[in-house]
């Protein structure tokens, strides 16, 4: 009897299997697109591809052996066929080579059986075959106390073990992991995840996999994107309720009062989505229907609830798709890219409560990620409570407010804005104001300043009285405040007219707009002034700083273009930063959604930003 078999035969070893049966298996019809198939699988660096052309070598040395007569026959596949594989294309062009050949078809593929038989084709259908060992074969690394272990080709195995907020990495075995050794295991794992109902495959690309396995969520990468194989395995050791934390009674109220917008903060491992697990049950069990948006998918969570992974590998799907399904709370494990923060807050803005995990080393870096991706005025709309988790407890817990208001420091009745506040949840202190100041979004702490006696708002007005002065005067600048609303600016004596202007109507402008009271005066007329050294020779202006110390700054390049100078920081959106030209102060400025600061040529700021650029000069950015 004639045999064709197709590539899931191959892949099995159901072919060679069937020879040294001594079962009728002569002569074996192998298609050219079978071989073809299996060629691409190998080069793409799957298993299945090297698995399925050892098994064309054993049927060669059957071969050789006069075991069965082994023929390859049809034609490969066209590039547009290869790449239409999961629709058919290839299976069609097998089943095209059984009918020509007269021959049964041979698979292990459920589809292609039905498929043939329905063409009336002779088909002989065998069980694919079951790989993996059903279990996971680095379980025996785990104790009750380890949260992850990390393997790699070369190295000792280690893991992560302890209490939340003491965990160690550690060395748990001293016998180094060979290559075979790794291999097998990640070849278990993988095969296991694939044929287990206890688990599924989250991402499988060339050279990375992300399996679920009960509730281990296994990370196995190989060359050539990794410089050798390495599994990270990683288990929740604790699974929690609400009413294990601080603030429970407070923060079940306010969940229940009405659909909230929620970050969930904290640093890597301080126990965020342990928490948001907590979350999600609690509201769960308080008759809200819950959904989650997960990639990959790890949070343990009852049945109730359907975790739901990027839909076509885009949230933005994902979060199309459950506003079909109408959740009354969605919790978002996590929310890192400008894309995510879009898809949180357009959620939240058609009515869904949102729950969203966020990488913070402070409760306010998570609000603050917030700007320049969403609309200053509108992130109370989007995000009213957050939460800051610090070794497996609630540490901090921020409500948000907006309220149309002069700014914390300020007096002046015209400068009356939309303040956002950030308040302690417990106590109802206001900590921090959100606002435009200048043009120029800004975070400000409120209450007693630093160990310089200065506190937030004075030192955003200082740096702001001296960018508008350093826009006129054309010698060194310095600021001292005098008290909130006033301040004495020390210039060049041949910039005081030019900066008072005829009739003090500049001075006056400057005042306007800052809501500051400003006394010029000449740098002769300073306090402490050391007889002969110009102020300027210190190499600081107010509020620089100075270069030295623990900041010395990312050095960065300006691009000048026809309309722009563009400062590029692709990895600080939405933080406020300060610019400086060898350590003396420029401006602050937040960075945009694009991930850059642009000036416009012609301002002050541009002009002195490109003469420090002609003088080749090193531009810095700090943090504001």
């Amino acid at each position: 009897m004639k045999i064709v078999p197709d590539t899931s035969a191959v892949i099995d070893g159901r072919v060679s299997e069937r020879v040294e049966s001594g079962e009728d298996a002569g002569p074996i019809l192998v298609p050219e697109a079978v071989v073809g198939e299996l060629e691409s699988q190998a080069n793409d660096g799957l298993d299945t591809g090297w698995e399925g052309l050892e098994e064309l070598q054993r049927l060669a040395v059957l071969a050789d052996d006069g075991a069965v007569d082994v023929r390859y026959v049809g034609r490969r596949t066209k590039p547009s066929e290869a790449t239409g594989a999961h629709e058919g294309d290839i299976d069609a062009v097998i089943r095209d080579v059984a009918e020509e050949e007269e021959a049964t078809l041979l698979t292990s593929d459920v589809v292609q059986s039905e498929v043939a038989k329905a063409k009336g084709l002779d088909v002989e259908y065998v069980e694919p075959r079951v790989r993996g060992s059903g279990e996971l074969v680095i379980e025996e690394f785990f104790d009750e106390q380890t949260m992850s272990v990390h393997l790699k080709t070369g190295t000792k195995p280690k893991a992560k073990r302890g209490a939340i907020g003491e965990m160690h990495y550690q060395t748990i075995d001293e016998e180094v992991t060979d290559e075979a050794t790794m291999k097998e295991w990640a070849d278990d794992i993988e095969e296991t995840a694939r044929s287990s109902s206890e688990g599924f495959l989250e991402l499988s690309e060339p050279g990375m996999s992300i399996v679920q396995f009960r509730d281990y969520r296994i990370a196995v990468a190989r060359p050539p994107f990794a410089d050798g194989i390495e599994i990270t395995a990683v288990r929740p050791i604790v699974k929690t309720d609400i009413e294990d934390y601080e603030f429970a009674d407070e923060l079940k109220d306010r969940l229940k009062e009405r659909q909230r917008g929620v970050l969930i903060s904290g640093s890597p491992g301080a126990g965020k989505s342990t928490f948001a697990q907590a979350v999600a049950e609690f509201l769960t069990d308080a008759d809200y229907a819950v959904k989650t948006m997960e990639k990959p998918r790890d949070l343990q969570v009852g049945d109730d609830i359907t975790q739901y992974t990027a839909l076509g590998g885009d949230m933005a799907k994902t979060a199309d798709s459950l506003l079909l399904v109408r959740p009354d709370y969605t919790i978002y494990d996590e929310v890192r890219k400008t894309d995510d923060f879009g898809v949180f807050a357009d959620m939240r803005l058609a009515g869904v409560g949102m729950v969203g995990v966020v990488h913070a080393t402070r409760a306010i870096d998570a609000l603050q990620r917030l700007v320049g991706r969403v609309e200053l005025g509108m992130i109370p709309q989007v995000v009213d409570t957050v939460v800051y988790i610090e070794d497996g407890r609630v540490d901090t817990v921020y409500d948000v407010t907006t309220e149309v208001k002069v700014p914390e420091g300020l007096t002046a009745e015209d400068l009356a804005r939309p303040v956002i506040q950030v308040a302690d949840f417990e106590t109802g202190k206001p900590e921090y104001e959100i606002y435009t100041f200048n043009r120029q979004v800004v975070t400000v702490p409120i209450g007693d300043g630093d160990g310089d006696g200065e506190t937030g708002v004075g030192r955003l007005a200082r740096q702001e009285i001296e960018r508008e002065i350093r826009s006129i005067a054309r010698g060194h600048v310095d600021v001292e405040l005098k008290g909130q609303n006033d301040a004495v600016v020390y210039v060049e004596e041949d910039d005081i007219s030019y900066v008072i202007g005829k009739g003090g109507g500049r001075i006056s402008d400057v005042e306007d707009r800052l809501g500051i009271d400003i006394d010029v005066r000449t740098h002769d007329e300073k306090p402490g002034r050391a007889g002969g050294e110009s102020a300027a020779g210190s190499g600081q202006s107010g509020g620089s700083g100075g270069s030295g110390g623990a900041d010395d700054g990312i050095v960065v390049t300006p691009e000048v273009t026809s309309r722009h100078v563009v400062v590029r920081m692709d990895e600080h959106v939405g933080e406020t930063v300060e610019i400086r030209a060898d350590g003396e102060y420029l401006f602050t400025a937040t960075v945009g959604r694009g991930g850059d600061i642009q000036v416009s040529r012609g301002s002050a700021i541009a002009d002195e930003l490109e003469q420090a650029i002609d003088r080749k000069q090193r531009i810095t950015v700090h943090p504001a």
